[in-house]
């Protein structure tokens, strides 16, 4: 789209499931996001059979500042994600998870080191939680998880599953897109020679909906995730073409 009128913020919200969970976040964003000149905010509903799609379509038409797009077949929240960023306007992006647990206050402390980054080496701001609310099966897989991840990637990141992460729409665009991806964005922008801020952020409970996960679903799917993402960044081709004067 070469005509794209670019804005400022584009905040992606995954969704699947979550109908009761719509209305309220997205509010919340609007709210937090009103400071900003010039913002949108994207919902990609991933196939939802709950009604989600259509609260989202609801709050599209009382909104200009909110955009709906809909996965036909479920694709998983890295596809909804990459969607969102392919139709996204902003040249900053932020993403946060559809269940409500990150709260969107948080998004502040993504957009403002990105838009105030006059070098433009600052490729993401990626979230670390603090006193998360989840159950303590599920902490101790991600705290496992983790530094599993950090041991064989060296990303320096303690928490990649925070979905509170901002980042340059087209350094993102840049990186090798493979499904479940949005949970090495640190590894990757490393990958690629930006530079990445750690912030803590908050966490809270989910007020409605479940979640679509499990842990050995996760741990599964992970091994594999972790060594292809180990081969990605050995295979990094380090050299760059220099233009030469005429």
């Amino acid at each position: 789209m070469p005509d794209r009128p670019m804005i400022d913020v584009s905040v992606v919200i995954p969704m699947h499931n979550e109908a009761d969970n719509v209305a309220p976040l997205v509010g919340e964003v609007l709210e937090v996001c009103a400071e900003l000149p010039r913002f949108e905010v994207i919902v990609v509903d991933d196939a939802s059979t709950d009604g989600t799609f259509e609260n989202a379509a609801a709050l599209a038409a009382e909104h200009a500042t909110v955009r709906v797009l809909r996965h036909v077949q479920n694709a998983g929240q890295s596809a909804a994600v990459h969607s969102g960023v392919m139709a996204a306007r902003g040249r900053v992006i932020c993403t946060l998870d559809g269940d409500g647990q990150n709260p969107p206050p948080e998004l502040e402390k993504l957009y403002s080191p990105l838009l105030a980054d006059e070098s433009g080496s600052l490729g993401l701001v990626a979230g670390q939680r603090v006193a998360r609310q989840d159950s303590l099966s599920k902490r101790l897989a991600s705290r496992f998880a983790n530094r599993l991840r950090a041991w064989m990637l060296k990303d320096g990141t303690r928490d990649t599953g925070c979905g509170l992460k901002g980042f340059r729409r087209e350094a993102f665009l840049a990186l090798p897109y493979f499904d479940h991806m949005h949970r090495y964005l640190p590894a990757l922008f490393k990958r690629d020679g930006w530079e990445i801020l750690l912030v803590d952020v908050s966490h809270r409970e989910r007020q409605a909906g479940k979640s679509k996960y499990n842990n050995l679903q996760r741990g599964l799917v992970g091994v594999h995730d972790l060594i292809g993402v180990a081969w990605l960044i050995r295979r990094r081709k380090k050299s760059q073409a220099v233009e030469q004067d005429q």
